[in-house]
């Protein structure tokens, strides 16, 4: 599967409370003003929340999908390269699963 940018786009601006802003030279996507998720390097690969352990076992397992960027080691973040996701539901839950690390309670215990 080679995703694109406007279907993570379509993913994450599908999920509560969430806007699109462009920042750093890139598409940012917020919910309730928390950031989740980046679309760098011309909108090839995403920047999602992770916590720290997941994402490094993510990364050892899949090299060729994840990464992490140098300024963002000591961050819970990750890189995930478009061309490697297997299909949308892998996008979707990625991008859902990042949202709710940042989203306020009353939004994810309403889901």
């Amino acid at each position: 599967m080679t995703t694109t940018g406007d279907e993570v786009r379509a993913v994450a601006l599908s999920l509560a409370r969430t806007t699109e802003q462009f920042e750093w030279q890139m598409p940012t996507f917020r919910v309730a003003g928390k950031l989740f998720l980046t679309l760098p390097e011309n909108e090839t690969s995403m920047a999602v929340r992770c916590p720290i352990a997941d994402r490094d076992e993510l990364v050892q397992a899949e090299p060729d999908k994840f990464w992490i960027a140098p300024h963002e080691v000591m961050n819970a973040w990750v890189r995930v390269r478009l061309a490697a996701l297997d299909d949308v539901e892998e996008l979707e839950a990625i991008v859902t699963d990042s949202w709710r690390q940042a989203a306020p309670r009353e939004l994810t215990e309403s889901e």
